[in-house]
Parts: structure tokens; sequence; C-alpha cells
């Protein structure tokens, strides 16, 4: 039977049951979506003076959702990558309805048919190698929590790790014994494995073993690699602040020349780059960094301008003429042009 409230039993399903048993979606993904729809319905209160337990599906129009991301825009001053976010997420659920109630379709088509809105494409922001290693130096190893920094900081670049990913990892996902790897788990519990070598190895070698001196009370596998002061691990605020310490005492090396915001996506996006720059296939790169499609991969590619000066350098063929006439020199000018390309 029917319920009377449809949008709120679609919506809890939609949540609860298929984005996580039938899509498989991440718990990141899913929280994404429940944010945008209690967007809406904050937005359906304010606006339309609807509240959540009024709300049914054949009150949602397409001028009902065009109103929505318009109001994101102007009222809540987001961008358009947020703008087209929520209309993916809307998008989604719609799909989704329109299985489970045909009758509605009509209207959910034509929801379906709003497009994301066109925006320029970012360049991709990281960091040379000269910059890294000005970061690099401004843990004070003598500090245990500044030991952990450093690793994390190594590790964070050296697997090209998601912030999430990072946080998640457990001393049950890394294997040091030869050859050294790494289990990353991404987007949608997809996992991929990252040899680790070099100094990284040592160096996340030596801080396990320090690691392992604590009473923790669990299993040393299942433990977090890197937590904090209540032997919790980071979360995403905690990774990124202490980032962004680092990043300000590297800014007073006058070298450390960083004129965008350092996230930890950044330095991803600067081990994809050092690849690129080492003639690494995108392939394998893609790989790597756990792309589902090169063709995300390929801006990194796109955003190296000195790879393409070079690339276009020496595919260049010098075809002009040798002596280009100066039409100065000649009074007649239909005589110079006669004469231009002979």
């Amino acid at each position: 039977m029917k319920k009377i409230n449809d949008f709120a039993w679609y919506l809890s399903i939609f949540l609860s049951k298929y984005l996580a048993g039938q899509k498989n979606l991440s718990t990141n993904t899913i929280a994404s979506y429940r944010d945008t729809f209690k967007l809406f319905l904050v937005f359906l209160n304010d606006a339309k003076k609807l509240k959540p337990q009024n709300i049914t599906l054949n009150l949602i129009k397409r001028q009902t959702i065009t109103e929505f991301l318009e109001w994101i825009e102007k009222k809540r001053n987001c961008c358009l990558s947020t703008r087209n976010q929520r209309l993916c997420a809307i998008h989604a659920f719609f799909r989704y309805v329109q299985k489970e109630s045909p009758d509605s379709l009509f209207e959910i088509q034509k929801i379906l048919t709003i497009p994301p809105k066109k925006k320029p494409k970012p360049l991709v922001s990281y960091l040379t190698d000269d910059e890294l290693k000005i970061l690099f130096k401004q843990p004070n190893t003598d500090s245990r929590h500044e030991r952990r920094d450093l690793v994390m900081l190594v590790l964070m670049y050296d697997t090209a790790a998601r912030v999430s990913e990072l946080i998640d990892l457990k001393v049950g996902n890394i294997r040091l014994s030869s050859p050294a790897v790494i289990t990353l788990y991404g987007k949608g519990g997809k996992a991929r494995h990252v040899p680790i070598i070099g100094k990284t190895k040592d160096l996340l070698e030596a801080y396990l073993e320090e690691h392992r001196k604590y009473n923790w009370g669990t299993s040393y596998q299942d433990l977090p690699v890197f937590f904090n002061q209540q032997h919790k691990k980071l979360s995403r605020w905690g990774v990124c602040h202490i980032l962004n310490k680092y990043v300000k005492m590297a800014k007073a090396n006058t070298n450390f020349s960083v004129n965008f915001s350092v996230t930890p996506h950044v330095m991803r996006h600067s081990k994809a780059m050092a690849l690129l720059k080492a003639g690494i296939n995108l392939i394998y790169i893609r790989d790597f960094l756990g792309h589902c499609n090169v063709v995300t991969t390929e801006i990194y590619a796109r955003a190296d301008t000195e790879m393409k000066r070079k690339a276009i350098e020496s595919a260049y063929v010098d075809l002009s003429p040798k002596d280009m006439l100066k039409w100065e020199e000649n009074e007649d000018l239909m005589c110079w042009l006669q004469n231009l390309c002979r």
C-alpha cells in the first residue's frame, strides 16, 4: 500500500538501503547525498513553507528543483561544483523513484532533464620536488607527535592516498616484508595495493615500531596507523590542520612560493605529476591513483605546461621562409604581396 508521505518513505529507503546495499557507495558519498536532502528540506521549509512531514512526491516539480539550485547559488553562495553535486544527488534519487513509482514518471523525467551548469576547468595545483623537500623538513623529529606528522605527510604524498584512505589506514593494511605494500580502500570500498620503497619504508617501519609500544588494549592489526591524543584515528579536519601547520612554517622559506591552498588532495596531485614527469604511462598512473577511467587521469597530462612545451619543441619543423621580406622596403605593396611566398 502506498504511504501517505511517499517522499519520506522513498528517501529513507534510498539513503539507508539502496545506496549502500545495491549501489555499494561509500559512507562519504552517502553522507553527501544525505546533506543534499537536508538542504532541500530547509529550502522547502523556508521558501515554500512546506514542513518535512507534509512533503509528497506530487508537490515536487521541475520548477521546485531549479529554484532549489538557484537558492543554493544565490542564498548560500555555493560554487558551481557544489550546485552540480547537489543536482547529481537529486538525479540519483529520482532515477531510483521512477522505478518504484511509475505513476510519477512524467514529472520525474522533466526533473532528470535539468542539466548541470558548465564551469571552467580549474588548473591542477601541485607542489614541485623542491617545495616538497622544504615541506618535509618542517616537522621536528625530536617530538613524538611531529615524527608521526612527518610519516603521515611522506606517506600521503608517496602513496597518493585520499584523505579518507589515509585516516582509515590500519596497521593490518601494511606489509613491510619485501616487497613492501600498503593496501588502501578507496571509493566504494575498492582496494588498491601501493608499493612503498626507500626512505618511506624506513620511516614507516620505525614509526610502527614505536607505535607498537603503546598498550592499546585491542588487536594491534586493527589499530589506526595515525591517531590523535585520545588514541582515536585522525579526522579529516585533523589531517588538514596538521598539513596547514607545516605549510605555514614552510612559507617562511622564500623558495616555497605557493600561492594556492595546500590540501591533502594537492599532495595527491603532486605525486601524480611526479609520476607523469618521470615518463610513467597514464594507464599505470590511473591504477596507482585508483581512478576508474583514464579520462580522469588525463587532467595531469593537460596540467604540465613544461611537458607541453618540450613536446611541441621536439615535434617542431621549421617550414617558414628563411628570409622574410619586409613590406616597408618595397613601396609597391602589391609587388610585395606577390613576392611574399615565392
